[in-house]
């Protein structure tokens, strides 16, 4: 296996808001949220509990974590193999227990690898960890570490080149580069909605495990690294 893709575990989370129903957000909670809301762009007429139900679940203040979704590349025998494992819960607090037992089970120079990962996905786990009364396991503590010694990869940050001032989605790299994407029933502006209205959790960690895979795909053409013929396992 390409040593570029050793030790580095390839994740995606899935985020919603605490509740579906306003009126159960706590009073002080709500006066904060009409405060963020200010600051947001929004359609004429869409209220702070319009634009709760639509975008909360993107800020760790105001949502919360239900799928961490997994990918890591293995060799067994002449094989190349990702192997992908979704965690999934309705208690947060017990889905991030069991992530950071993961982690802790995984060499301590790993890697994470996440799409808007630097942006998104590091930072919403930690905030999560440490309200949920979580201590940060070392690869996502970043107290007193220099830029060098942070152990986390950026596929987003990675096609910059230095270059701020765009996103760029992972849907879009994946369309240029030719891999498939996850992208063809359901999108991430679907899943609150598809939690709360629908309980449907296991659709949801589906998709964030297609999310994984391609993340993981994107980063060998970045690296320009041939996959060739592998496995995909769960």
């Amino acid at each position: 296996m390409n040593k570029q893709l050793k030790n580095i575990l390839f994740l995606d989370i899935e985020t919603v808001s605490q509740t579906f129903d306003y009126q159960k957000v706590d009073e002080r909670l709500k006066k904060q949220w009409a405060r963020k809301a200010s600051f947001l762009k929004r359609e004429e007429g869409v209220s702070d509990e319009d634009l709760y139900i639509e975008r909360a679940g993107i800020f760790a203040e105001f949502g919360q974590i239900i799928v961490i979704g997994m990918a890591f590349f293995h060799m067994e025998g002449d094989e190349l193999q990702l192997r992908t494992k979704a965690i999934k819960g309705d208690n947060e607090k017990e889905l991030l227990e069991e992530f950071k037992g993961i982690l802790s089970k995984m060499n301590s120079d790993l890697l994470l690898c996440a799409h808007n990962g630097k942006e998104f996905d590091f930072p919403y786990l930690s905030r999560r960890m440490l309200v949920n009364g979580i201590p940060l396991p070392d690869v996502l503590n970043l107290s007193g570490k220099k830029p060098w010694e942070v152990n986390h990869l950026d596929t987003m940050d990675m096609w910059k080149f230095g270059d701020w001032k765009h996103y760029t989605s992972l849907d879009l790299l994946a369309a240029i580069f030719g891999i498939e994407s996850s992208k063809s029933d359901m999108d991430g502006s679907m899943v609150n909605a598809v939690y709360h209205e629908e309980n449907g959790l296991d659709k949801i960690a589906d998709y964030c495990i297609q999310d994984v895979i391609v993340t993981a795909q994107l980063y060998a053409k970045l690296r320009s690294v041939e996959l060739g013929e592998f496995k995909i396992l769960s």
